[in-house]
This record gives structure tokens, C-alpha cells and sequence, in this order.
């Protein structure tokens, strides 16, 4: 639950504000991964400890929501009825609009950049020379493959939630509800996994599941699935776009 009664921090101290941030993103973390650690002993059997996990991860949450009060005291929310309906509007709309800034940023500078790190360190002759030598860089180089092929995937993905968060902006403002429709073409139709929101594009294709580009949809095998989340091919749909302007 978030904190009714936050402190007043001084923020113009820009360590603070750093630190805060760091702690925010720290509990935030810890939640997930707690969440994480209760699903694996959840699955082994360990009822007890997946218990506790989540209990410690609810706990974080709480953490993470009275820091990033905080950071946005405009976003606290005490008592609903008081507010106008432009009040409430125009708290949603600082809620979309940082969660624009953050989908933005993370597929236009995070992912590209990682992307961009993952293939360097792949391709580091250093590396290829541990390849060589022993199981462990084979497994490394796998697995930075796998990064600059993910980080790719993601950086689309991001593109699409940032995007859907900009009509939803657009609309609570008085905007006109955007008009979408899913492409007529198998060549170039594209799809997205309802749930971690992954697009398929046929003209690319997914080489690194050896799905060639030119590849439509519906000729990709029954067998394949997601490269982000594992969802297999029934969890696709079309993807409706913006009619062009």
C-alpha cells in the first residue's frame, strides 16, 4: 500500500535524489526476482518457502511504492472523491506520460545500446578464442546471442507499448479513438504474442529459430514459439496498425 502521509524530501539534492532513485529500482527489483524464487520452489515443492518469498515480495512492493511517492508526490492520491474529474485526468495523464518516457527510452536508447554490446562481446576475438578452449565460453557466446537477439525483439516491443500509451494519452485528453486494422498481406501482416506483447514480422523473419525472412506467419511451424517468453504459435494474433494518414 502506498504511504498516505509521505515526508517532504528535498529533492534539489541531486545524491539524494540518485540514492532514491537506486532504492526504488533496488525494491523494485527484488520483487520481481522474489516473485521469481517463489514460482521455482513453488514448482519443487517447497510450499512453505514460496510462501514466504511472496510474503517478502509484497513486503518490497510496499518499499518501492513509498519511495517512488517520493520521487512523485504528484501522483499520491489520498482521498478520490475529493479530486474533479480534470484532477483525476490530469493525474493519469502524468501516469502515462511517464510510462511513454520510460518505453521510449528503452527502445530507443537501452535495448539498441545493449543490442549493440551483446554483438561486440559475441564477436570479441578474445571471446572466440575462449570458444575455442573450453564449454564455458561456448555457453557465453550463446548467450550473448541470445541477449542481441532478445534485446532486438524488445526493442519493438517497447516501441508498440509506447506507442499504445500515447493513444491512450491522446484520448483522455479528448482525443479521437485511433483507428487500427490488422494487414490484409501474409507477406507482410504482422503479429503479436498476447502475452509479453513480442511482434512477428514476416519480413524479417526470426533467423535465430530458423525462420527465414519472407516468412509469413502462417507458414512458420506448429512447433515454434516466442523467442521472449516461450508462448507457442496459437498465442499470436494479427496486429492491428494505425490506418496511414
Amino acid at each position: 500500500m502506498i504511504s498516505q502521509h509521505p515526508k517532504t524530501m528535498d529533492l534539489s539534492n541531486f545524491t539524494t535524489l540518485q540514492n532514491l532513485e537506486a532504492a526504488f529500482g533496488g525494491e523494485s527489483m527484488a520483487n520481481r526476482k522474489y516473485l521469481f524464487f517463489a514460482e521455482v520452489a513453488n514448482r519443487l515443492g517447497y510450499k512453505d518457502l514460496a510462501k514466504l518469498f511472496k510474503e517478502t515480495a509484497e513486503q518490497e512492493t510496499a518499499h518501492a511504492f513509498a519511495h517512488f511517492v517520493l520521487l512523485h508526490p504528484e501522483l499520491l492520491v489520498k482521498d478520490p472523491d475529493a479530486l474533479t474529474e480534470e484532477q483525476k485526468r490530469a493525474i493519469v495523464s502524468r501516469c502515462l506520460s511517464l510510462a511513454i518516457e520510460g518505453e521510449t527510452y528503452e527502445y530507443t536508447t537501452m535495448y539498441p545500446e545493449f543490442a549493440t554490446a551483446a554483438q561486440r562481446d559475441r564477436d570479441n576475438p578474445a571471446a572466440e578464442e575462449f570458444l575455442k578452449q573450453a564449454q564455458e565460453s561456448n555457453e557465453h557466446a550463446n548467450t550473448f546471442r541470445q541477449a542481441a537477439h532478445r534485446f532486438g525483439l524488445l526493442k519493438f516491443i517497447e516501441n508498440y507499448h509506447a506507442d499504445r500509451y500515447a493513444e491512450a494519452l491522446e484520448v483522455l485528453n479528448g482525443g479521437q479513438t485511433v483507428t487500427r486494422i490488422a494487414g490484409e498481406d501474409p507477406k507482410t501482416r504482422k503479429w503479436v504474442c498476447r502475452q509479453c506483447s513480442m511482434i512477428y514480422d514476416p519480413v524479417a523473419g526470426d533467423p535465430d529459430s530458423g525462420i527465414a525472412p519472407g516468412t509469413p506467419f502462417e507458414e512458420i511451424p506448429e512447433d515454434w514459439k516466442c523467442p521472449i517468453c516461450g508462448a507457442t504459435k496459437k498465442t499470436f494474433k494479427p496486429l492491428e496498425e494505425k490506418l496511414a494518414a
